[in-house]
């Protein structure tokens, strides 16, 4: 029930290229690219010509590699500052994290998936998958079954379809089916849990930021380990949560976020 959403043309060509890059997570060289390409080797030459005239990959002639390019960090300020709720919700996060003692997550919804925002850290020995600029499934994380729960039914509908349902865990849910009701159940109780369904010992608590007009614009979440805490014991930072998440939608009630799909 996957349902993946590609630009058309020549610029979503372009763009999966410049995904291929960023996927190997280092300098890549061209015969690896190829490699796992559909695109013939001609034509994905000239797209990583293209894409590295523009600045948003660079060649490094010595190793004869391609990196993802500093016009991309530019564009992803920018972005962190007209499109992101990160530079409303910094004070709040900080404060629920030193509340806490925990870590907390920041995320938005986009093409069906959560990009992880921001993130605070209290603990230092503490650490999980979600990263700033990471994205992770809506369908198995504490900040996405927040989001999906209170998304209008058009919007839940199309992000429902574009869930990959893959099983990360044995708690993971693998249909819709096993999902919907527990949408239902967050939209009665207002907050989220993950139960150890991405990530194996992580636990956490979310609930949503409204917006105006009570649509909702992103998540919040208090996460910890299972070796240091329960859900019940996280159920108890519920208040301080929805304090928190709150507190950010009324900073957001002026600021005209664009509406993710």
């Amino acid at each position: 029930m996957n349902e993946h959403v590609k630009s058309d043309g020549t610029v979503g060509k372009a763009m999966d290229v410049l995904d291929s890059v960023a996927a190997f997570g280092r300098p890549v060289r061209f015969s690896e690219l190829l490699a796992n390409s559909t695109h013939p080797k001609a034509t994905l030459y000239r797209f990583l010509q293209t894409l590295t005239h523009q600045r948003l990959l660079t060649y490094a002639p010595e190793t004869q590699t391609y990196h993802l390019g500093l016009r991309l960090v530019q564009l992803a300020h920018t972005a962190w500052g007209q499109s992101s709720l990160a530079p409303l919700a910094a004070p709040t996060m900080e404060a629920l994290a030193a509340q806490t003692g925990e870590t907390v997550h920041l995320a938005q919804i986009d093409n069906g998936q959560v990009i992880f925002i921001d993130k605070r850290r209290s603990d230092p020995l503490f650490e999980t998958l979600a990263q700033p600029g990471r994205v992770a499934p809506a369908f198995c994380t504490g900040v996405g079954k927040a989001i999906l729960a209170f998304l209008s039914e058009d919007r839940r509908t199309r992000a429902l379809r574009q869930q990959a349902f893959l099983s990360y865990t044995p708690n993971t849910h693998t249909s819709v089916e096993t999902l919907l009701p527990e949408l239902r159940e967050i939209a009665a109780d207002g907050v989220a849990f993950d139960r150890e369904e991405h990530e194996q010992g992580v636990i956490s608590i979310a609930a949503p930021i409204h917006g105006r007009a009570g649509s909702v614009i992103g998540a919040l979440s208090i996460a910890s380990s299972t070796n240091r805490n329960s859900l019940s014991n996280l159920s108890a930072l519920r208040p301080a949560l929805l304090a928190a998440c709150a507190q950010i939608g009324a900073a957001a009630q002026d600021w005209q976020f664009p509406a993710h799909p």
